[in-house]
């Protein structure tokens, strides 16, 4: 039996990035072996098994042969007869096909530490197209390291547009494509993942809803990038540099959808887009089952975005009315996670990237005064309704004074 360490831990380890977990692979042994060592199994589809200390995951080496359509259509041979290089073969990037024994050696039968110098993404082998979900996974992998020079190479991407192109896409079911988005959206450069689906035609078939957006123009005197497609990632970019939640990311990312549906006989003016998008994001939603913390902030973000943006134009009751509708006070943070989306908005603008956004330092300090309004002792007497009433005249009076202080008109 011998055991090595595999996939992420190798690659990162070679990056100087942090390593956040480690797998391996036990060539050479059988399931009773490792069971009577105390090994506990907890693999489904294959062995793999929880080290009795560790509890680090090892699996035994196994090869996978296509035998039906989609990304589950793999029948799984293991047993101590496969090599390490057929384990590793099987995998996605040559990046990823790389292995490390006990002494530290490595072995590297696909050219991976040759791509990690080269800062590409590239396939193991021509079995890559059997799997619609390594276009995710490439996808995915663009958005981690692309801060770090990576790029897909060209023939994997055109072995991506074939899967495209037949249909193996499709075959994606909607809890897989939003676990890929969900982690995507935590990359740091997690718009690549979108750039990259694009390049390869994935996006129509994975996100049309985002795919219409490319293409279709915007007034040039507030969008000087024009294409709202261009814009949507500019918008992601800019949520990514602003915050590391990817509820605020994807809020970005889903504002505009409305956009994508405006008839081409009123381009370049977007008028009610903000209503056509709650009800696409909501669709959009529903189809791949994303949580519904992501669906409510893309929700109150694609309806208040314009108002935020004349946030200093705003009446104060105005103002109060959107605090309330967006449930601002029974939900704080949700709200400061909206102004975030809001000024990564306003900077995914071609040219306006480093432009203040004072709207939401604004916004902020007109929800907290008015969150800060408590019923005292002079209102114990007072009914329901007419604690409401006072309350809401208060939290207009807060709200007043802090736009007063702004010096805004």
């Amino acid at each position: 039996m011998q055991v090595y360490l595999v996939g992420g831990a190798v690659r990162d380890g070679l990056l100087g990035l942090p390593v956040k977990e480690r797998d391996w692979v036990v060539i050479g042994a059988t399931r009773e072996e490792l069971l009577r060592a105390n090994y506990r199994e907890v693999g489904r589809d294959f062995p793999v098994f929880l080290h009795p200390q560790t509890h680090e995951e090892y699996a035994l080496a196994r090869l996978e042969r296509k035998v039906s359509a989609g990304y589950r259509g793999f029948a799984v041979e293991f047993g101590p007869e496969v090599t390490l290089e057929q384990d590793l073969g099987r995998r996605d990037l040559t990046i990823n096909a790389m292995a490390q024994s006990a002494d530290g050696a490595l072995l590297d039968p696909y050219g991976g530490r040759r791509d990690l110098d080269a800062r590409v993404l590239r396939h193991v082998s021509p079995a890559f197209v059997e799997d619609p979900v390594r276009v995710l996974r490439v996808a995915r992998f663009a958005a981690r390291y692309a801060p770090l020079g990576f790029h897909v190479a060209p023939e994997t991407l055109d072995l991506m547009r074939a899967m495209v192109e037949r249909g193996e896409v499709d075959a994606l079911v909607a809890e897989r494509v939003w676990q890929e988005t969900d982690k995507a959206l935590r990359e740091p450069s997690a718009g690549e993942f979108f750039r990259v689906l694009r390049g390869c035609g994935a996006l129509h078939s994975v996100y049309p809803e985002i795919d219409a957006l490319f293409g279709v123009p915007q007034p040039a005197q507030w969008h000087p990038e024009i294409d709202t497609g261009a814009h949507t990632l500019m918008v992601l970019d800019q949520a990514t540099l602003l915050s590391g939640d990817p509820r605020v990311r994807f809020a970005a990312l889903v504002h505009d959808l409305g956009k994508g549906t405006t008839p081409r006989t009123e381009w370049p003016s977007h008028r009610g887009h903000e209503e056509r998008s709650v009800a696409i994001i909501e669709s959009l939603c529903a189809r791949l089952r994303v949580p519904s913390e992501y669906r409510d902030l893309g929700v109150i973000v694609a309806r208040y975005h314009g108002n935020v943006h004349r946030a200093f134009e705003l009446r104060p009751k105005t103002i109060l009315e959107m605090l309330e509708k967006a449930d601002a006070f029974r939900r704080p943070e949700r709200f400061a996670q909206a102004l975030l989306a809001c000024e990564a908005d306003s900077r995914g603008r071609l040219g306006l990237e480093q432009v203040p956004y004072p709207q939401r330092h604004y916004l902020h300090s007109a929800q907290a005064a008015a969150a800060a309004i408590k019923p005292g002792g002079a209102q114990v007497q007072l009914t329901g309704p007419r604690i409401a009433a006072w309350l809401r005249d208060k939290r207009l009076e807060a709200i007043t004074a802090i736009h007063e202080s702004s010096g805004r008109p």
